[in-house]
């Protein structure tokens, strides 16, 4: 299971149990106690009176003074009393947020943080390696071990092919070419040629008769450094960048291609033998 299916499968854990959250908290809420329960007696009592229509609170009676010349006439006036009921505002604490509100607050914190999660594993995927693997600085051991590799005892030559730089690693010679001087493409005797035709892409395999690379899509062909030598190939193989580190290890910078025009003159002898592949294009000047 690779790294992004975890991840979504997190994702989703995340998300499920942030819904099962919110409905228990919900649910536990819906039955909490009562809100009467904080309502002030005064309140309550008024609330049970006669009457439900809402008054003002009454102000107080003033005193008022009657003619004395009607006290004898007057007789006690009925007096009706209507309830009052008390309107008492609960805070926002005491009431709580609405179940609406709930909802929307846990949805956005999911989808959040589902989007920031995404995000992240999206970053991780696009982001360029710092170490190992193709487009870093490739270790590839001891220039000396690499040598004995690369040369056979009969004084041909088998590439030694590194798979974490797509890389061949092969012998350069003696004397380099002036295309490549101040390239940084050779370090103690190696060379580093990029596995890729330059024409289409293809993957040119190395050809042990003829001592060079021949790509059998469309019949280009290198020399045992990657110079051109046939076909459609537009310029030589693609090299990378090559240092050897304080332990004195070979260092291929994959990061670092150089690519050169074809070579004016052949700084190796190709053919050595039979061609792997059948000549697919007129042989030009060499």
């Amino acid at each position: 299971m690779t790294s992004q299916t975890l991840v979504l499968v997190g994702v989703a854990g995340v998300a499920i149990l942030a819904a099962l959250a919110a409905f228990v908290v919900t649910f536990r809420r819906s039955a909490g106690p009562d809100w009467r329960a904080k309502v002030e007696r005064d309140a309550v009592k008024a609330d049970r009176g006669p009457s439900e229509e809402l008054v003002p609170p009454a102000l107080e009676p003033e005193s008022v003074e009657q003619p004395e010349e009607d006290e004898a006439e007057l007789e006690p006036a009925g007096v009706t009393v209507a309830s009052a009921q008390r309107l008492v505002e609960v805070s926002a604490e005491e009431a709580g947020i609405t179940r609406r509100t709930f909802f929307n607050r846990a949805l956005g914190a999911t989808f959040g943080t589902f989007v920031g999660v995404l995000a992240l594993d999206m970053l991780a995927f696009l982001w360029p390696k710092v170490s190992g693997g193709f487009g870093a600085d490739v270790n590839v051991g001891k220039p000396q071990d690499l040598l004995a590799q690369a040369v056979n005892d009969d004084g041909s030559v088998t590439p030694v092919f590194i798979p974490e730089a797509r890389a061949y690693i092969v012998p350069a010679p003696s004397v380099i070419s002036a295309q490549y001087e101040g390239a940084n493409v050779d370090a103690e005797g190696l060379m580093a040629l990029y596995q890729r035709c330059v024409h289409l892409g293809c993957r040119v395999p190395w050809c042990q008769p003829s001592q060079g690379f021949e790509c059998p899509c469309h019949g280009s062909k290198y020399n045992g450094i990657g110079e051109y030598f046939d076909g459609p190939a537009p310029r030589n193989l693609d090299r990378f960048e090559l240092e050897v580190n304080l332990a004195g290890d070979l260092i291929v910078k994959t990061g670092s291609i150089y690519q050169s025009p074809r070579a004016p003159e052949s700084s190796v002898r190709y053919p050595q033998g039979p061609s792997c592949i059948a000549a697919t294009a007129p042989v030009g000047e060499h």
